[in-house]
């Protein structure tokens, strides 16, 4: 169902305009905007990103790409028969549109707060309806078979707010899947270049998703067989200081090839139900309780 966000109210249809009160939120060049003021600037991420951090060429690197197989495989395995994905901060529409070719019956929404990733998902994309929202107060009320945000909330300083807001939107039984970056001694100057306000654990993000009363299905690092070369980069970074441009990790030619066959052992060894205790990555699959 669809929640207004003036007066809390619950209703089913199409469009945004709220029965009880009336409000409908702005429209621009097609998008409704429920978080105007957010839209072209928020303090966790900034728009160029989308270009430098997330643009063509970082689309092609190695980690995006076994990234977005794992969240795929992830979808298919807890969601099996899945209608309806959300996907939080959904950036340039990179994930959204993997799914448009995967799954093709899966009804599909895309939430960005910033129109620079919105202008460029529209694009990119042919079926996915796509909002620009503040990812902390969710339009929805138990409307979705699954919901994903993937590298998404380590940005937000209340992280707690939009997994309880992605929590509601999800129906009985439904599935929240989340990537964030992993290990805070890891972090550094990477990860403040990236806008990064934390890095986490394993059981600290169980800890949050289960006070919603969610129940962790899968919690796995990724990135692990090659996590000695990525820490070993990170902490040399933090020990000696200064900036650190994250775009440069996918400038690394031809060992992308070979880096993107080590990932894909690594899924390979998921799917068959190991899963890797360290990593930079975490991706966590949590179930809504039926009742």
């Amino acid at each position: 169902m669809n929640r207004c966000l003036r007066c809390e109210s619950l209703f089913d249809g199409d469009g945004w305009t709220c029965p009880d009160c009336g409000y409908t939120p702005l429209v621009e060049r097609g998008v409704p905007m429920f978080a105007p003021a957010l839209a072209r600037e928020i303090a966790g991420y900034e728009p160029h990103f989308f270009e430098t951090h997330g643009g063509e060429q970082a689309e092609r690197s190695f980690w995006p790409q076994a990234r977005a197989a794992l969240i795929t495989w992830a979808l298919d395995r807890y969601a099996p028969g899945c209608r309806s994905f959300l996907e939080i901060g959904c950036g340039t529409g990179a994930m959204l549109a993997r799914l448009e070719q995967t799954h093709p019956d899966l009804r599909l929404v895309g939430a960005e707060a910033l129109v620079e990733g919105l202008d460029a998902a529209r694009t990119r994309l042919s079926r996915t309806t796509l909002i620009q929202l503040d990812a902390r107060s969710l339009p929805f009320d138990s409307a979705f078979e699954a919901a994903g945000t993937f590298d998404v909330i380590e940005h937000i300083a209340d992280d707690d707010a939009v997994l309880a807001a992605m929590a509601r939107a999800l129906r009985p039984g439904g599935v929240l899947l989340v990537t964030v970056p992993q290990h805070p001694f890891l972090f550094g100057p990477a990860d403040v270049d990236a806008r990064h306000i934390r890095r986490y654990t394993s059981a600290g993000l169980e800890a949050q998703v289960q006070r919603l009363g969610l129940h962790v299905e899968c919690a796995t690092s990724f990135v692990s067989l090659l996590f000695p070369a990525m820490a070993a980069v990170r902490l040399k970074s933090k020990w000696q200081g200064g900036s650190y441009d994250i775009a440069d990790e996918f400038k690394i030619g031809a060992l992308n090839g070979v880096f993107a066959k080590i990932m894909g052992i690594e899924r390979w060894t998921i799917q068959r139900g190991l899963r890797w205790p360290f990593g930079g990555s975490l991706l966590l699959v949590a179930r809504k309780p039926l009742a």
